[in-house]
């Protein structure tokens, strides 16, 4: 038998009494969980209320409402809405008019005549603020300024960026809208599908379903699906991928049906890399052409080591499938502006002192330093010495030391890298005017003035000695 506890009222000279009331037993039934099943709801019935005389404050209630209404009546007359709709009229009205900053849109000309493009020119703000940022903060404030509508991204979030020096230790929170999206197949078939379901509801609902589409280009790239079951052998690759093809059938069919049905979508397909590989390799753009608005590059990818592209002078880090999606579809990231650790290179590795050294001592630099929510900016003339291979292993460890990413400006290094990747001499030579345009590439030919970061550290890369990682062993 089940018991139901009744409360009685309570004693005032002593405890409470509690009053153990006997339910029957169920009766049997086919169903043996029928008694824990909630009644079905009464049906509902118009509350009656007393007479609106005998009710408390019914003629301040009356009073009001004729005052509302009144004002009302008289709104209307004068075509105004309440205060919420007249705010977001006026910010809509805003955000279709004129660009807040199209007095600094700019031409870049080729050298041989024409232009490139053009872009919105920092240098044309006369801010001398700006030439004290770091690399990283100005893809932020570019960002800022080239997507300020004054509903999404405001004048004030522009200048809350121009004046990171003084906000930043305030933790201020600003929009960004990365360049693109970086998708690989175990993170990015559910975003494929929150796409496709989409169209599948303005389908139901009677509408174009093909209005559903990316708002920033999205590169997905078939790489996490990937099993070695023949090895030692000369067809071990070939049997592999059949293998992988077997396995992921369905899903690789329906990323194949969404890199055609989706605009702004690029699918890679297996055995063409890990994606981190072909992220730089490939997808890097460094620099944007779109429409004839050229911008930097940036990029928000599903996948903690998305920071690999930071060595390519590409700001990226990794996100959740939900601000992946968000950013897919035109959201601003909110974010901290975070502050910048500005970390110093001289010298040379010496001979024999490999990658994974350097990565090791500048981990546990970092993480001694304390850079969790932080950029960390790499500078000094020790970037000359230092191959992009090696920038993007430092910047791959930035999960590891805790920083959000671990940026390298792009530089003459970045560019001969860009080369030797396929970039035609026409793509590096607009990349290289525009980042010189817009004062974004650093020339260690030339006088560096001194940005301003957060915290410094410094080191000689003479002094890196080999090492290895793991536990310590006592002897």
């Amino acid at each position: 038998a089940r018991t139901n506890p009744t409360r009685l009222p309570v004693n005032r000279t002593g405890p409470p009494r509690i009053c153990m009331k006997l339910l029957p037993t169920p009766p049997a039934s086919s169903d043996p969980y029928s008694h824990h099943r909630l009644p079905p709801p009464p049906q509902l019935r118009r509350a009656s209320f007393p007479p609106a005389a005998s009710r408390p404050f019914a003629g301040l209630l009356r009073a009001a409402r004729v005052r509302c209404s009144s004002s009302s009546a008289a709104g209307r007359g004068r075509g105004s809405v309440a205060p919420a709709v007249a705010r977001f009229q006026r910010r809509m009205a805003v955000s279709g008019t004129e660009h807040a900053y199209s007095n600094i849109l700019t031409s870049l000309p080729k050298p041989e005549g024409g232009e490139y493009g053009k872009f919105y020119s920092l240098p044309a703000l006369n801010d001398p603020r700006i030439d004290k940022l770091p690399y990283s903060i100005r893809i932020l404030l570019e960002s800022a300024i080239r997507n300020c509508d004054g509903f999404q991204v405001t004048k004030n979030d522009v200048e809350k960026i121009i004046d990171w020096e003084n906000t930043s230790p305030k933790l201020a929170e600003i929009p960004f809208k990365p360049a693109r999206v970086l998708l690989q197949d175990f993170t990015g078939v559910p975003a494929v599908v929150d796409l496709a379901a989409m169209r599948d509801a303005l389908a139901k609902l009677g509408s174009d379903a093909n209005k559903i589409n990316p708002l920033v280009p999205v590169d997905l790239v078939i790489d996490h699906s990937v099993q070695v079951d023949v090895a030692r052998s000369s067809n071990a690759l070939q049997s592999n991928m059949e293998l992988e093809f077997t396995r992921n059938r369905e899903r690789f069919g329906f990323l194949k049906w969404g890199s055609t049905a989706f605009q702004n979508m690029l699918v890679v397909p297996p055995g063409s890399g890990i994606v981190h590989q072909v992220n730089l390799e490939y997808l890097g753009r460094v620099v944007f052409n779109t429409d004839g608005i050229m911008y930097p590059d940036s990029v928000v990818g599903t996948d903690s080591h998305t920071t690999m592209i930071d060595g390519l002078g590409v700001a990226g880090w990794g996100v959740g499938g939900i601000e992946a999606e968000a950013t897919m579809l035109g959201q601003p990231m909110s974010m901290v502006l975070p502050g910048v650790v500005g970390f110093k290179l001289t010298g040379k590795l010496r001979n024999g002192v490999t990658a994974t050294d350097l990565v090791l001592t500048v981990t546990q630099m970092l993480r001694k330093h304390g850079v969790v929510g932080k950029f960390v900016e790499f500078h000094g003339e020790g970037m000359g010495k230092l191959s992009l291979a090696d920038r993007a292993t430092i910047a791959n460890m930035s999960p590891e030391y805790g920083a959000t990413m671990g940026f390298f400006p792009v530089d003459h290094v970045t560019l001969d890298y860009l080369r030797l990747t396929g970039r035609s001499d026409e793509t590096v030579s607009m990349i290289e005017a525009y980042l010189r345009a817009n004062n974004m590439f650093v020339d260690y030919n030339e006088p560096q003035l001194e940005r301003v970061y957060s915290s410094y550290l410094a080191l000689d890369l003479d002094e890196v000695e080999p090492c290895i990682s793991g536990p310590k062993r006592a002897a």
